[in-house]
């Protein structure tokens, strides 16, 4: 896909949505815009509802660094060189999985946030929806 608008998010979303029912978890999934400016949200039933902010800001997060939340675990630890990063921004910035930017030709045109279930299963589902975008 070249483009990432409302349409787009939806067969994302979609793709997400399909990938938590095979593994039995109830989600949140979020997409952003390249601006991190929120373009749908999706609450599956009986999802928690902690998680509309937390796929949000996982979203926010991995546009605004341009990179998967996974990838800021370890440096967030206390021992960590971005420790204390979580705490900037007002808070929006969230440091473990469930945050995958999406690309075209190499650049950051949005992101998915995906929260609902562990930090594994959410990486899972998140994968699921920025495979369904770059096909």
């Amino acid at each position: 896909m070249t483009e990432l608008n409302l349409e787009v998010a939806k067969e994302i979303i979609a793709a997400s949505e399909k990938e938590a029912a095979n593994i039995g978890v109830r989600m949140v999934i979020s997409i952003a815009d390249a601006g991190g400016n929120l373009i749908a949200t999706h609450r599956m039933d009986d999802a928690w509802i902690a998680s509309v902010d937390i796929a949000t800001n996982k979203a926010w997060t991995a546009v605004a660094l341009k990179m998967p939340t996974e990838n800021l675990e370890e440096e967030t630890v206390p021992s960590g060189s971005l420790y204390g990063l979580n705490t900037t921004n007002q808070g929006r910035i969230v440091v473990f999985g469930g945050g995958i930017p999406l690309e075209v030709d190499g650049k950051v045109v949005g992101a998915i946030g995906v929260s609902g279930s562990t930090v594994s299963d959410d990486v899972k589902v998140a994968k699921a929806g920025a495979q369904a975008f770059n096909t």
